[in-house]
């Protein structure tokens, strides 16, 4: 039984988005090949259906506030953005966050002696990094995204790439969630490529053993659209500009200008909602796109099933488990080619993030076209699950007895 400390920042049900439901999916499988795992979280909280590992909270935090208003916003990590609650203890911003979970986990590897730690993206790799040169244990750097994927591939914020680049570096092994990732932590930290092992996501497990019924009771006017003949299309995620969301929008236009029966759901929320929602009525589109909030659970799903087309725009998406989700609802799928899971996916349309002309011919073509569409729906359907958590944990087994040989003491 091989021990490991797993360092992340999110587990469902306190997730806001994939990579907390990527690492609880993973650790699953992975105790299912015999590993025995302590994970690490920001935050203190119950995580009904992980008890299959131990669960260690760094701090007495509220779990809404290891983000403090948007840990994933690069430019609010230095921010005083966690409110005086009887479990803050003097935590004010991310970064406070951050040192705190390196001291909890230094104090935990005094006692501890998992064999290898595995660190998820750069809000623990100095966490990590303390347990490789402090305690010579073997270093797993899991990138999900890079600071360039957040920034929609501008320079974005340089500590964070500070901490990336030193953690890309340490480390013994990397894992990247896609070929398109492997090549990002190559060109832009030189990290050589023989580090780098590729290792896809899966769709999450629950997706397959919870029972799902649709219910239109929160989107009965969504419903009655498609029963008039519209088309719906839809997207989810945060509202950042990695997500390409402003390409998307002027897409729709030019889309809508030769079939108005479309109607487009933007799912999520973000610092680019507000910006969203004025550039809908300053194209004069507002009435064919909805803007739903954040969602999770039974909505979320929801909006899969009454979806016939799901477009991921986004700038650079390491991989995007969402496009799973909607494939497992059957959605059509529209992906850019900067996206992780286009290259799992080979029944779906492509197209280059910027190309809103082509985006907006492809969402026409599906919708107009509705052999076109069962075709595109039932091939993807095949497609999806062709990767398993089970075989996700067998590759991470290999990476950690790679990492393994280069313990110090």
């Amino acid at each position: 039984m091989m021990k490991i400390l797993m360092l992340g920042w999110e587990l469902p049900p306190h997730n806001s988005g994939g990579l907390g439901v990527a690492c609880l999916n993973m650790a699953r499988a992975l105790s299912r090949q015999g590993a025995d795992i302590d994970f690490v979280v920001p935050y203190k909280a119950e995580h009904p259906g992980a008890e299959f590992m131990h669960i260690l909270p760094a701090t007495n935090l509220d779990p809404i506030y290891r983000y403090g208003g948007g840990s994933y916003e690069s430019l609010r990590i230095l921010e005083k953005i966690i409110p005086t609650t009887p479990g803050a203890n003097g935590l004010v911003s991310i970064r406070d966050v951050q040192k705190t979970y390196c001291e909890f986990t230094e104090k935990y590897l005094k006692t501890a002696k998992p064999e290898v730690v595995h660190a998820h993206d750069w809000l623990t790799y100095e966490a990590g990094i303390i347990a490789k040169t402090h305690y010579g244990l073997p270093l797993i750097a899991h990138v999900h995204a890079t600071e360039y994927d957040r920034a929609g591939m501008h320079t974005g914020n340089p500590l964070i790439h500070e901490i990336e680049h030193e953690g890309l570096m340490l480390a013994d092994r990397i894992v990247a969630v896609s070929e398109a990732t492997k090549r990002i932590v190559h060109e832009k930290y030189h990290i050589p490529l023989n580090k780098i092992d590729v290792v896809y996501n899966s769709l999450d497990e629950n997706y397959e053993k919870t029972d799902y019924h649709f219910s239109s009771d929160a989107y009965k006017y969504v419903t009655s659209l498609k029963s008039r003949g519209y088309t719906i299309i839809s997207t989810v995620g945060r509202f950042t500009v990695q997500k390409g969301l402003h390409n998307l929008m002027c897409a729709a236009q030019l889309a809508i200008h030769k079939n108005p029966k479309l109607m487009f759901v933007f799912a999520g929320d973000g610092e680019e909602r507000n910006e969203l929602i004025e550039l809908a009525a300053d194209l004069g589109i507002a009435k064919n796109v909805i803007f739903t909030g954040f969602i999770r659970g039974q909505k979320l799903r929801d909006i899969y099933s009454i979806s016939d087309i799901f477009v991921m725009s986004s700038i650079s998406e390491p991989f995007g488990l969402t496009a799973l989700e909607a494939a497992h609802h059957g959605d059509a799928l529209i992906l850019t080619k900067q996206s992780g899971v286009s290259e799992v996916i080979w029944s779906a349309l492509t197209y280059d993030f910027w190309d809103e002309e082509k985006l907006a011919n492809e969402i026409l073509a599906v919708a107009e076209n509705q052999a076109l569409r069962e075709s595109l729906q039932q091939n993807v359907s095949r497609e999806y699950n062709q990767i398993s958590w089970d075989q996700v944990a067998k590759k991470c087994l290999k990476v950690y007895n790679k990492a393994m040989k280069h313990k110090r003491f």
